[in-house]
């Protein structure tokens, strides 16, 4: 009996065991590697905020075993890269790397988040941690989320407590020319 009960137990012991989300999540995005998408705002966009009126472009850069590098211009600024990490637990860490043309460091740079668990396949969110909250006061209550399926990659921002949601929606069905370098690294 304990052997059939364990025969029976075993596929389902098996299933649970499967491939993390956020590994899927990380394998699709590495799917996109060296390609460029042209985004719009479809939250939070106002006249005058920088974003509004530009031309909006991801480029899947760089994607190395535990990183995944995507520049985000805005117009002609190429300050911008969302920078992926994924730590031995599975875990995602999402940073803003800001450059300026000359390639230093803008003075905040490098604020993000840490997922809090493995997430879901097709999303996973990145509250604000310690270091955001020291560099950016204002920002401890951010949370990012990205979101990738067969026809789209989302960024989003919530800044809990206040009235600050930001989300850029990019067409991953439709890749255009690839654009140069960000600001800070060669060609």
């Amino acid at each position: 009996m304990k052997k059939l009960v364990f025969l029976l137990l075993l596929p389902i012991q098996l299933l649970a065991q499967g491939v993390p989300n956020s590994v899927v999540f990380w394998d699709v995005l590495a799917t996109h590697c060296g390609k460029s998408y042209e985004g719009e705002i479809v939250a939070g966009g106002k006249e005058g905020d920088g974003f509004t009126g530009e031309k909006l472009v991801m480029h899947v850069r760089s994607c190395e075993e535990n990183t995944i590098r995507i520049p985000f211009f805005v117009g002609d600024d190429k300050s911008r890269t969302w920078v992926f990490t994924m730590d031995k637990d599975n875990l995602i860490q999402l940073k803003h790397d800001h450059r300026h043309k000359d390639g230093s460091e803008y003075k905040i740079t490098q604020y993000g988040g840490m997922s809090s668990n493995v997430g879901l396949a097709n999303l996973q969110v990145f509250p604000a941690d310690k270091q955001t909250a020291d560099l950016i006061p204002s920002a401890a209550t951010n949370v990012w989320w990205v979101t990738i399926d067969e026809t789209s990659f989302t960024y989003n921002l919530r800044r809990i407590g206040s009235e600050r949601y930001f989300s850029v929606k990019f067409d991953v069905t439709k890749e255009i020319e690839t654009p140069s370098a960000p600001w800070g690294s060669e060609e």
